[in-house]
């Protein structure tokens, strides 16, 4: 017969080892974003420019031109760790992220990093100001600390359903070292919270909520969609960022800067996107007109969708004729 003491010792183990494959099943592995975390001894100090490059040669397919025409919000940023995402693609846009691409409100979107930052998951938050063009540029100041190293950003494509620019945890520090300059290509994304398919389509909000995608120049496969260019492999950049690293004297007190740079910045250019034209289908024939004993003749039209640009296709014949029988002849009086 085992003595009790045998039989405790015996339990406990047991209690053990179901304690520790519970920990191990409910508690995955942490996983950095973009690297390891940093290590770097202080702070470094960043100026970040962003660059809008929306052109109507570059874009000319519903180039915004009124109502309003073609330009950006106002950048928010977020310096934080691997604890928090701004944004994240394949994943579903949060109700601060819907606001801000559907309508530019930043309310909900500051909430979120606000809460954050009490977690220390948040660090600091930035936004620039809007531009009023396709093209130019906006600039703020980073101080980023080693314990949030990552950066997401997010601008708003004015006029657009639910699209936007942006970054996600871009780390800006490489194991002890910070990274002393970093320049990004942005391209559009989609919220996946409206299903309208050009810049100044209505709101059509998409139910269920899909994830947040990339904008392809053939993602959303469909001819309606304002960046829909089948001829392109890649859509040529929309906008840009640039952070560049600069000296920060321990004296130094200066406000974060918000400002639009001055226009003398010429932004950088990309080749003319061909914007082949698109026309409507053929109308149904219209009746036979001439004489019926030597045959009439009888029509066909359609119209332009979409006018050529950029040594894009022609535009075909919109008008077409041909013989008809006798028997949908119709006499001339």
């Amino acid at each position: 017969m085992m003595s009790s003491e045998h039989l405790s010792c015996g339990w406990l183990q047991q209690l053990l080892i179901v304690l520790l494959k519970l920990c191990l099943t409910f508690a995955g592995p942490l996983r950095p974003v973009n690297g390891t975390e940093c290590t770097a001894r202080g702070p470094a100090s960043y100026i970040l420019v962003f660059t809008g490059h929306w052109t109507p040669q570059a874009f000319p397919k519903q180039y915004p031109l009124f109502r309003p025409p073609a330009q950006w919000s106002k950048l928010i940023a977020v310096s934080h760790n691997r604890h928090f995402r701004l944004w994240e693609e394949g994943a579903p846009a949060s109700a601060g992220v819907q606001n801000f691409a559907e309508i530019g409100v930043t309310v909900e979107l500051m909430k979120a990093a606000k809460e954050a930052r009490k977690r220390r998951a948040v660090g600091t938050m930035y936004r620039t100001a809007g531009i009023p063009n396709g093209i130019g540029h906006s600039s703020t100041e980073l101080l980023i600390q080693p314990r949030n190293s990552l950066l997401s950003l997010m601008v708003k494509i004015i006029p657009s359903p639910d699209w936007f620019v942006g970054v996600d945890s871009l780390n800006l520090c490489e194991g002890s070292q910070w990274k002393h300059e970093v320049t990004v290509d942005l391209q559009p994304y989609d919220a996946g919270t409206d299903s309208g398919f050009t810049f100044s389509s209505p709101n059509f909000p998409t139910s269920p909520q899909e994830n947040i995608t990339k904008i392809t120049s053939e993602l959303p496969n469909h001819p309606a969609n304002s960046f829909y260019y089948p001829r392109l492999k890649d859509l040529p950049p929309i906008a840009s960022i640039r952070i560049m690293r600069q000296s920060r004297s321990s004296d130094r007190q200066t406000p974060m800067s918000n400002h639009i740079l001055p226009n003398s910045i010429i932004p950088q250019r990309f080749s003319a996107t061909p914007l082949d034209c698109e026309v409507s289908l053929w109308s149904s024939w219209g009746l036979c007109l001439g004489s019926c004993s030597r045959g009439g003749i009888r029509h066909r039209t359609r119209y332009i969708l979409l006018r050529p640009a950029n040594a894009g296709v022609p535009c075909p014949e919109l008008e077409e004729q041909t013989e008809c029988v006798s028997q949908s002849c119709m006499r001339l009086q």
